[in-house]
């Protein structure tokens, strides 16, 4: 790509980027909604972090795992008692990795 092509790619991603976090930011007051939205996009980031969380947890290489000796099922079974015990997502993240980390280096899974 040319300097000019380039230029313009990055200005057009500027405007595009504006624009769409802009709709949520720029009005002067908010948007009517109805309810059942709102209620309903209470529950979008924990179904997002589902979606992209239980792939990982359940497969390996594109296929269910087929044993249950992997370290990131015990490592996510601790992060969620962890966090069930102590409400505490810090504690969460290093109980559920050092965990893992256990697992994988101590027992070689």
């Amino acid at each position: 790509m040319s300097t000019w092509e380039t230029v313009l790619t990055i200005a057009g991603l500027v405007l595009i980027t504006i624009a769409t976090r802009g709709f949520f930011i720029l009005p002067e007051r908010e948007l009517p909604m109805p309810e059942w939205l709102r209620e309903g996009l209470r529950y979008a980031p924990i179904g997002a972090l589902v979606a992209v969380i239980a792939p990982e947890l359940v497969m390996s290489q594109g296929r269910l795992i087929g044993t249950w000796m992997d370290a990131r099922l015990f490592g996510a079974a601790a992060a969620t008692a962890w966090f069930v015990w102590r409400r505490d997502m810090l504690g969460t993240i290093l109980v559920g990795t050092g965990v893992m980390l256990i697992f994988r280096m101590g027992l070689g899974w």
